[in-house]
């Protein structure tokens, strides 16, 4: 038999060689025995100095002889078998073994293909460069990874270069290749070598652009400088003020300003006007707290806070102090819905809150008022006859509100429009701003706070989001656009994309409060309400039909668009009063998705080219014990009916141009004038010219089919999520729609800041959305209690028709060291987040680097998270966080860094410099580089001493010395090439003298064409033997002075030359059969340089006449030599000429 010991020892040699059970005929086990010379034990090599490859496999065989020893014995017990015991290894490399066996083998990551690099054999006469011999693209993905200033600078190497570098592939790959975007999810993933998981990388980057008319050149470099602007943390130089600072220091303002807000909470709600374009201004902030319903204004330039609110003493108690014991959101027994207080804060309009308890109010305060006032309620008016239900307000609680931004509603509304509230029986109300930025075409005035308009959406579900665009404008009016999304606690969607009219009434009326609640519900009668069908309530399964009730079903306004009768709408009010009526739990027993804690957000910019494609996304938060967290999108898309064959086609809403044709009337009617054929349809009166019988409830035109496709945003293989927060990208081109995006409708020049780019013409054809940089993707984030972040494109392609759902994955997934993520906020260059720990950091969403760009504010101390992790693990909860990050606010304009975030009632602003962007612009004069030691650039002087003060006056002098130069060599060259100081005259004068110049240049021009005229036909007359000849002047005469100076020299030659002429043409000469050829005049000199235009013309005729009196002469000798040879009996022979080359000419 064949002993262990060696083929242990075997086995640790061939270590590459593969293990295989050894079979034998003998069965047994077989016994030990020493091991021979040459193989030492495993034993005796323990301590020895041998490779550890060799000695890990033999502990190895050792174990594994040692467990086949085990077996064996247990197996041969029964058998009565002596067994010897074999020593195993000692204990220590069985505890490696096992952690071994446990622990999964790290999978050796797929480093791809490997290249070699050979060395190729040249000849040393050889210049060619290999680069020229690679393709394209592989040149293109090489240049990709230098840094952007490289990328520019090798458009200079070669003109193949220069193709490369300045066509947008190049530029698109390096973007690409430095921000990984969706790639940065699936790096785990790209270490698993597992076919079925392998991960493809995509080149698209879904990203907001930062300037208007952007190339992928500028997006990268302008990103990539923006951020390491935000990295450095540099502060914005202090603007020029008329207070100079004292001599020698300059007025620097601090990156980082923090100031009490005044208030007594934590604040959450935040907002502020920062300006646009070059209204760009110090920001102006205002703060809320809905804790206690108040809020304050402040000024960060002077971290002050205005007066403004400080005074009002009115505060608010939540539903959990007035109602002690009771559940809030409707939950536990169902019988009372309550909410927290409920809060909208505005910088130019001011404040509103709204109490979550039952007969809870509204209160309004305006920023030109110390204090507010309470709005209008349910006075329990019914009048089903006008559609007008009774609602109790001691039953009804503040569930949601909404305060204007931008005064884009309220002036397209006439005035109407300027606050609504949601209750939670489920009716919206809307109330006027007032006399705040009235408009002049308004028939009616509005008191401030008035109630306006009222509808009821869903009775007895309260409405819990309320989202207005505000950025609405007339042309969206006009396109037929969504600019109003509400939302219940079932998640049913509503929006609206008319405007209320008032009814009139006459001014000298005086309105009480039931009239006026009348009239507000006479106005929500003028539009209606239209419901997203895919978040329509779903009932729970009733078998048995226990519940009477149909849990799909819902009343609610109709509209006068309806033509109902009176007893249709008496029975409608009836129905609304009986669900409003009903408790929680009754819509919780029928019903699926009982959610107060849902989240709203809604791109009203969306565009799906056919003035449609607003997005809108539910969270459903996943805050409740038996819930779960899922994220619903609603895209609204119009698809054009195709016409049928017997019907006539009609041209479509939205198309740009319409063809010469006589269709059907575009909504319905006859034809219309106004309906026809031109080379570009105008929106801007489009109701003024179609006719209203072809809309329905939202004036979609039934040319248009309108669907909504349902889509899921996944979660990126997280569990248990829990949302907080949520955010939407709010920048300045996230926010137009296709129509009003500079880039692709070349509406002008662009308000926004933006480097300088050739913009583009208007007669090239359009730009499309997707070429932009970005694809024109809108992000939209959301916090969750775990600290992570999960952003996702809001206008991400939607499913294929509206049956199917389909699934979007996050583009980016941001882990934090924040415990629970407080608030959000998102621009089109960063995002920054707040923790309930109160660490703010500043992320990129398209993850050049997965850690944070910059950390804003840090977190507190220890003890202070001490506190909180025990106040979170106590049966009271946490309740108002001092420490925590409440509400964020950026600038819409990515390329300026500067916002606020409060801490408790601390605010903290800040604001970067971007200087490293702005050298992206072509400057003439070149940056000077600071001084040394000196935090500032360009031009600016920081010195503290006088010996600096005339270096820098020394250096100034020395540049405009040289400037000035420059300018002298400008004005030299252009002198010298274009005669720009000819005389020494002003440019009037030089004008003038290059005219006069001109004039007689053309006299001169013309009067030589007529002298040439005149004397080639005086030449063809005397050739063909005329007798008569004129010599009237070929010019028509003139009183110039300039025809009765004397006659010169040549004048008098000239005319006996034309006498002798006339002479010889007086007897009839003879035919002559040979051939005449002119001889070429020689020059002769002329006899002064500086002849006038008069002399230089009679000599031009003296030189043509002394031509033809030589011919007549030549003609003159030719014929007496002829007839000499006809009298000779015996002519001599011709002469050759000797000066010709070749063959002699003979000489006729």
């Amino acid at each position: 038999m064949q002993s262990e010991s060696q083929a242990l020892s075997t086995t640790a040699v061939t270590e590459n060689t593969p293990r295989t059970p050894t079979s034998t005929s003998q069965h047994g086990i077989h016994d030990y025995d020493g091991s021979p010379e040459g193989n030492p034990s495993p034993t005796d090599d323990v301590g020895a100095e041998s490779p550890i490859s060799a000695e890990q496999l033999a502990l190895d065989a050792a174990l594994a002889a040692s467990l086949q020893d085990i077996s064996a014995a247990a197996s041969s017990e029964n058998r009565g078998l002596n067994i010897r015991d074999t020593p195993s290894p000692p204990a220590y490399n069985r505890i490696v073994e096992y952690e071994q066996a446990a622990t999964p083998s790290a999978r050796k990551k797929d480093e791809g293909p490997v290249f070699e690099v050979v060395k190729k054999a040249r000849s040393p006469n050889d210049k060619r460069s290999p680069i020229q011999d690679l393709p394209n693209e592989i040149l293109t993905h090489s240049l990709a990874h230098l840094t952007p200033s490289d990328l520019a600078s090798m458009s200079l190497v070669s003109k193949r270069f220069h193709d490369l570098v300045t066509g947008p592939h190049a530029w698109r790959t390096a973007f690409a290749h430095y921000f990984p975007g969706p790639d940065s999810i699936n790096a785990m993933l790209q270490d698993d070598s597992d076919d079925d998981q392998a991960v493809v990388r995509s080149e698209k980057r879904a990203f907001t652009r930062l300037t208007a008319l952007a190339s992928w050149r500028s997006e990268y470099i302008m990103r990539t400088r923006l951020l390491r602007s935000l990295s450095r943390g540099k502060p914005v130089p202090a603007p020029a003020s008329t207070h100079t600072p004292r001599s020698g220091h300059a007025a620097i303002s601090a990156p980082i300003t923090m100031y009490s807000s005044q208030l007594l909470t934590s604040i959450n709600h935040l907002h502020a006007t920062y300006g646009s374009g070059l209204n760009k201004r110090f920001p102006r902030f205002v703060h809320g707290a809905d804790d206690y319903g108040t809020a304050t204004s402040s000024d960060p330039s002077a971290a002050k806070v205005d007066p403004w609110g400080l005074s009002d003493p009115n505060t608010f108690l939540q539903f959990a102090e007035r109602f002690p014991g009771d559940s809030q959101y409707g939950l536990g027994p169902g019988e009372v819905i309550g909410v927290p207080n409920v809060m909208d804060v505005s910088q130019p309009y001011g404040m509103v809150s709204g109490e979550g308890s039952p007969g809870g109010m509204t209160y309004y305060r305006s920023t030109e008022e110390m204090r507010g006032r309470f709005l209008t309620f349910s006075s329990a008016m019914s009048k089903p006859d006008l559609g007008i239900p009774k609602f109790l307000s001691s039953n009804e609680a503040i569930t949601s509100v909404w305060l204007a931004k931008s005064p884009a509603i309220p002036a397209l509304s006439e005035g109407l429009i300027g606050i609504m509230c949601g209750s939670s029986l489920g009716v919206l109300t809307a109330y006027s701003l007032g006399s705040i930025n009235a408009g002049n075409h308004r028939d009616q005035r509005f008191g401030r706070g008035e109630m306006t308009a009222r509808w009821v959406l869903s009775p007895g579900v309260p409405i819990i989001a309320i989202v207005v665009d505000n950025e609405y404008s007339l042309k969206r009016y006009a396109q037929n656009r969504i600019w109003a999304v509400v939302l219940n606690a079932l998640g049913e969607a509503f929006y609206l994309t008319k405007f209320p009219k008032r009814p009139h009434i006459d001014r000298s009326i005086r309105m009480d409060d039931e009239m006026i609640e009348r009239t507000a519900w006479s106005s929500g009668r003028t539009v209606y309400w239209n419901a997203i069908e895919p978040s329509r309530r779903v009932a729970k399964l009733d078998p048995y039909a226990d519940s009477g009730v149909d849990g799909s079903y819902s009343p609610r306004s109709s509209w006068n668009g309806m033509c109902l009768s009176k007893e249709q709408t008496k029975a409608e009010t009836h129905e609304i009063e009986d669900f409003a009526s009903r408790k929680p739990k009754d819509f919780q027993r029928t019903c699926v998705g009982w959610d107060m804690r849902r989240r709203l957000e809604v791109d009203f910019a969306g565009d799906d080219g056919n003035n449609a494609g607003e997005n809108v996304v539910v969270f459903e938060c996943g805050l409740e014990e038996e819930s779960t967290p899922l994220v619903k999108r609603y895209t609204r898309c119009r698809i054009l009916q195709k016409a049928s064959t017997d019907t006539a086609s009609t041209p479509p809403l939205t198309a740009g141009s319409t063809e010469p044709s006589t269709p059907p009337s575009l909504f319905g009617g006859t034809t219309s004038p106004a309906l026809a054929p031109t080379s570009s349809l105008s929106f801007d009166r489009l109701e003024d010219n179609l006719s209203q019988d072809g809309f329905d409830g939202s004036a979609t035109p039934r040319q248009m089919t309108e669907e909504w496709r349902t889509s899921e945003f996944l979660l990126g293989g997280l569990k248990n999520v829990q949302m907080l927060t949520t955010a939407v990208d709010n920048s300045t081109f996230a926010t137009q729609t296709m129509s009003e995006d500079p880039l692709l409708g070349f509406s002008g020049m662009s308000t926004a800041s933006s480097p300088s780019l050739t913009p583009i013409s208007a007669t090239e054809p359009g730009v499309n959305a997707a070429d932009v940089p970005g694809q024109r993707a809108r992000l939209c984030a959301v916090g969750t209690k775990l600290g992570t972040v999960l952003l996702w494109n809001m206008r991400a392609p939607v499913s294929r028709s509206v049956e199917a759902t389909n699934m979007l994955e996050p583009v980016r997934i941001v882990y934090t060291d924040s415990p629970q993520i407080s608030c959000l906020a998102l621009s089109s260059l960063y995002l920054v987040h707040g923790g309930n720990d109160g660490l703010v950091q500043a992320w990129d969403p398209l993850a050049s680097d997965t850690q944070p760009i910059r950390t804003l504010n840090s977190r507190f101390s220890s003890r202070a998270r001490r506190r909180l992790v025990q106040a979170q693990a106590s049966a009271q909860g946490v309740g108002i966080n001092m420490y925590a990050a409440g509400a964020l606010s950026l600038d819409p304009d990515p390329t300026v860094l500067r916002g606020m975030v409060s801490l408790g009632n601390q605010l903290r602003y800040w604001s970067y410099s971007s200087s490293a962007a702005d050298q992206y612009k072509s400057h003439k004069r070149r940056l000077r580089r600071s001084e040394r030691g000196s935090n500032n650039g360009g031009e600016r002087f920081s010195g503290a001493t006088r010996t600096n003060l005339k270096d820098y006056i020394a250096n100034e002098k020395f540049e405009l010395d040289r400037e000035k130069q420059l300018r002298q060599k400008d004005a030299q060259r252009f002198a010298g090439r274009f005669g720009t100081e000819l005389l020494d005259g002003s440019e009037e004068e030089m004008l003038a003298y290059a005219a006069m110049l001109s004039q007689e240049t053309l006299e001169q021009e013309s009067r030589r064409r007529v002298s040439d005229a005149s004397t080639a036909f005086s030449t063809a007359a005397s050739s063909i033997g005329q007798s008569n000849w004129s010599t009237a002047d070929a010019t028509p005469a003139s009183p110039s002075p300039r025809e009765v100076a004397p006659r010169t020299d040549d004048e008098l030659d000239a005319d006996i030359a034309e006498a002798i002429r006339q002479s010889l043409a007086a007897s009839p000469g003879a035919g002559y059969d040979i051939p005449i050829r002119h001889a070429k005049p020689r020059n002769k000199k002329a006899p002064s340089a500086k002849s006038s235009p008069r002399l230089a013309g009679k000599s031009k005729e003296a030189e043509m006449s002394d031509l033809d009196f030589a011919l007549q002469l030549s003609l003159a000798e030719e014929q007496s030599r002829r007839s000499l040879e006809e009298s000779e009996p015996f002519p001599g022979l011709p002469v050759a000429s000797g000066r010709g080359k070749g063959k002699g000419r003979e000489r006729a």
